[in-house]
Order: structure tokens, then C-alpha cells, then sequence
């Protein structure tokens, strides 16, 4: 099998014709070029990234490629298939919920992103009582040099700092958040057809490093 080093026009091709022929039918009649220039591609590139990731944080890293199937069961959406490509590299850290990386491409735009996305229930309590101490301060002021960088930052999820902490709380804006993550948009999707994709991408991926590292101290 050739070294991975780019995605093919034809892969992001596939993804644009796929928004418009979202049907098995099309899909079926297509399904060579999904897995020629999107399927093995993408498991090359994950393993690739993996790698990489390792190399950038010290940690080791998984990957996870999502399917291109989409569950319609209780979805007003029926249309079968997702026309993306989404990846994301797990670490193997200590924190109580390891930050995760996210790679995102779409007919119209590539989306690169580190964080936790939504803590879980036990997760989310220590969450809380980090951003109550030192580590909110440090994620609010994270957040305000990260959104002047023009990178994309979800607004709190909750109106109200939850119950147990102080409702005037200088950690405010952090205590408000069931997760936090931090996002690098690419105005098309062209950055995945030049050479050195995996090289590339790491470079943006340093970009978030303060976030994978704060969050990573979350234990």
C-alpha cells in the first residue's frame, strides 16, 4: 500500500456529489470511489495522525473514524449517509476526561478542533470544581487570547453558574460550560488535496495545544 500524503479531488468529489445524490442508489452505484479515494485514504491518514499526535503531546493516541452510514431510527433526516469525513484521536492521558482532537471535512470547508466536547456526569463534577480554582481563570483568559487568534468558541451552555457554587462566582463564564473546545476553520476544503496532509495538519493541531494542556490537568 503507497505512503499516505494527501486526499485525491476525487475525495472530496465524492463528498460534494454525495450532498447531492444522498441515496443508496447513488451510493451503491458509487461505492468504488468511497472506498478507493475516501475509505482506505482516511484509515491511512488516522493511523498517520495518530502518530503524529503522539509525537506532538507525549501521549499516546487512538483514532476513530465515524461512519458514513447514519442512524435515521429516531432522526426527521432520512437521508442514509453523512457527507463528511470525520476523525478523532483519543489520548491515552490521566486527566478525568482526556481532551480529544477533531478532524473535520466537508463539502465546503475543513474544521480542526481540541477540546472536550461534553463532560460526562462524574467527569463534569470535577470538571466544576477545576474551573472554581486556578484552572477557570486560566480557561477564561485562554478563551479571550484564543477568540482574538480568530479561532471559534462555543458561548457557555448553561444562563446560570450551576447550584453548589456561588451564582457571582469570578469564574463565572468556565463553570457555565459542560465542555470547552476550541476550533481552527479552513475556508475550503482544498487544504486536504496539497502534499504533507499529516505534517500540515499537525501544525494547525499545535495551534491548540493550550487547550489539549489545560485540560489535560483536569484529574
Amino acid at each position: 500500500m503507497a505512503q499516505f500524503d494527501c486526499f485525491s479531488p476525487e475525495a472530496v468529489g465524492f463528498l460534494q456529489d454525495l450532498k447531492a445524490n444522498n441515496t443508496k442508489d447513488w451510493f451503491a452505484a458509487n461505492k468504488a470511489t468511497y472506498e478507493t479515494h475516501l475509505k482506505a485514504p482516511s484509515e491511512q491518514f488516522a493511523d498517520d495522525m495518530a502518530l503524529a499526535l503522539g509525537d506532538l503531546t507525549g501521549q499516546d493516541h487512538g483514532s476513530k473514524i465515524f461512519r458514513i452510514y447514519r442512524d435515521v431510527r429516531f432522526s426527521k433526516d432520512k437521508t442514509p449517509y453523512n457527507a463528511h469525513l470525520h476523525l478523532a484521536f483519543m489520548s491515552a492521558g490521566p486527566a478525568v476526561q482526556p481532551p480529544m482532537w477533531f478532524f473535520g471535512l466537508s463539502p465546503e470547508k475543513l474544521s480542526l478542533g481540541c477540546g472536550v466536547f461534553h463532560y460526562d456526569k462524574g467527569a463534569l463534577d470535577v470538571f466544576r470544581d477545576a474551573m472554581a480554582g486556578p484552572l477557570g481563570a486560566e480557561l477564561i483568559q485562554t478563551t479571550t487570547e484564543m477568540r482574538g487568534r480568530g479561532f471559534r468558541i462555543r458561548d457557555p451552555e448553561l444562563k446560570r453558574v450551576p447550584s453548589g457554587f456561588d451564582k457571582d462566582h469570578p469564574h463565572e463564564d468556565a463553570l457555565r460550560r459542560k465542555g470547552f473546545s476550541v476550533w481552527i476553520d479552513a475556508e475550503s476544503p482544498a487544504f486536504v488535496l496539497e502534499p504533507n496532509l499529516t505534517k500540515r495538519t499537525t501544525t494547525m493541531f499545535a495551534e491548540l495545544m493550550p487547550v489539549f494542556l489545560l485540560l489535560s490537568r483536569i484529574k
